[in-house]
């Protein structure tokens, strides 16, 4: 399998090179050069694996046996999963009216990204002991990525991760998963910025190619491939728990609601779609609302400034992802996926063009939420279930809740992915005027020590950032010169 960049300048490079790599060097993301198709034979014998056995199914597709072996692979994806709290890793809970929540926060952080990210850590580490190679992670978070990459690397002998942490814009469960961890391969800052302002020291370090090479630079961020493949198996295992019946032909659709902010897992939904898996997809965001006027009106344009909502892990600007999304529905084109993107860093706006726009509106809907929407949601699904609702997960729900006040039939089963545990928001379940309830291991992290290093307005992030890798790679070259230190 050979992966290439969306937009087309650089070379194509095989699972190792995506996994090692952040942005492309020509800008771009990474992306399969052509997606595995999967007829209804394949489709009807994958209904009834596990969770970790679509995972195992759909890594073997995109990695290749010539690169990891297949019992390698199966050992790695069993380890990954290996401290999840729930025996399926991944749970659906059916709810009163046609509500069924796929949970995907039964791992170390509370959240979704401990899935993709957890078995991204595996592959890392199989890759760096059998090259005896040292990688510097370098991750920006406004939510749940920080502290999940932090757990999936810690105590790695050949990794060290550098997470910038937004200030004020995580809740305080977040923030105290990533503060308290004193291992010496971990290194947090607090930034004072907006989730798009983080992003630009990243993205400056990761487009000097010299730099990156000479220290070994990655992301964990869902810019990497490898998240995003892991995520493509939340919409297989969504339709095969939601669909009537799988010895229909053709097979019927199911709908999965897709809360996104960086739209990491609405494009592993959109290449669940291009591989055969009938699903339709609904995007729904909070106000920060880029995706939802990119599919209604074509619109791709920065508002003024990111408002901070309830879901605070989708108060984003720029979704990345999206990228890939229009290079999937542009025919695989890379000189319009270039045009566009250069067109759209350079003015900070961009109008679709016509056929393309029609393709993104024709694969999926979408839906923009307010925080009083966020807060009833909650409230109802409290009310209806005794069941409580993250703010994020809220997002995906006060869509369903709109569909049934339409009075809008519909025969299609419907799966309203729930990224991140309530127990992780006290403050949204507060103004939803319910009642938090926190696991005892959440509650241990208000005692612990904290270690942060802040970024003020006015610093150069850049400079920080640079000299931050800089120090660590001569640390690890020093190591590797005189082991017994």
């Amino acid at each position: 399998m050979w992966y290439v960049s969306t937009r087309g300048m650089a070379p194509r490079v095989d699972f190792e090179g995506v996994l090692f790599s952040g942005y492309a060097s020509d800008g771009g993301l990474f992306i399969p050069e052509e997606l595995p198709q999967l007829g209804r034979e394949t489709l009807h014998k994958w209904s009834t694996l596990s969770y970790p056995g679509l995972v195992k199914e759909l890594c073997a597709l995109f990695i290749g046996p010539e690169l990891i072996a297949r019992d390698d692979l199966h050992d790695l994806i069993d380890r990954a999963f290996s401290r999840f709290r729930h025996q399926e890793v991944v749970h659906l809970s059916r709810l009163r009216n046609g509500l069924d929540m796929l949970e995907l926060w039964h791992g170390a952080t509370y959240a979704f990204k401990d899935l993709s990210l957890c078995c991204t850590a595996q592959f890392l580490q199989y890759f760096l002991e059998k090259r005896e190679r040292h990688v510097t992670v370098v991750v920006g978070t406004s939510g749940d990525t920080g502290s999940a990459a932090i757990e999936s690397v810690q105590e790695a002998k050949n990794v060290d991760i550098i997470v910038l942490l937004l200030k004020g814009h995580c809740s305080k469960i977040q923030e105290l998963q990533m503060t308290p961890v004193l291992k010496e391969n971990v290194h947090v800052f607090e930034v004072e910025g907006n989730s798009d302002e983080l992003d630009e020291p990243i993205k400056a370090v990761f487009a000097d190619v010299d730099f990156v090479k000479e220290h070994s630079l990655m992301s964990l961020n869902s810019i990497n491939w490898s998240r995003v493949l892991v995520q493509t198996a939340h919409h297989f295992f969504a339709y095969f728990r939601c669909a009537p019946s799988m010895d229909t032909d053709p097979l019927p659709p199911v709908e999965v609601v897709v809360p996104t902010g960086a739209a990491g897992n609405l494009a592993a939904g959109c290449i669940a779609q291009k591989m055969g898996l009938p699903i339709h997809l609904v995007a729904t965001v909070n106000h920060n609302d880029i995706i939802h006027r990119t599919i209604q009106q074509g619109d791709f344009s920065l508002s003024k400034a990111v408002k901070p909502t309830l879901a605070s892990a989708m108060d984003i600007q720029v979704p990345y992802n999206m990228e890939r999304i229009f290079w999937l529905l542009s025919g695989s084109d890379s000189q319009v996926t270039r045009a566009l993107m250069e067109h759209f860093e350079r003015t900070q706006t961009l109008s679709l063009p016509r056929e393309l726009h029609s393709k993104l509106s024709g694969a999926m809907k979408s839906e923009s939420v307010s925080d009083e929407a966020i807060t009833q949601a909650m409230a109802c699904c409290w009310e209806e279930n005794q069941y409580l609702l993250c703010p994020h997960s809220a997002v995906a729900v006060s869509y369903h809740y709109q569909q049934m006040d339409r009075q809008q039939p519909s025969s299609t089963p419907r799966c309203c992915l729930a990224p991140a545990s309530a127990a992780k928001f006290p403050e949204a379940v507060l103004a939803a005027r319910l009642t938090p309830e926190a696991p005892a291991d959440l509650l241990a992290l208000e005692h612990k020590e904290t270690r942060c290093t802040p970024m003020r307005r006015g610093d150069d992030w850049t400079l920080i950032l640079r000299g931050t890798i800089e120090d660590l790679s001569q640390q690890w070259r020093g190591h590797a010169l005189n082991p017994s230190e």
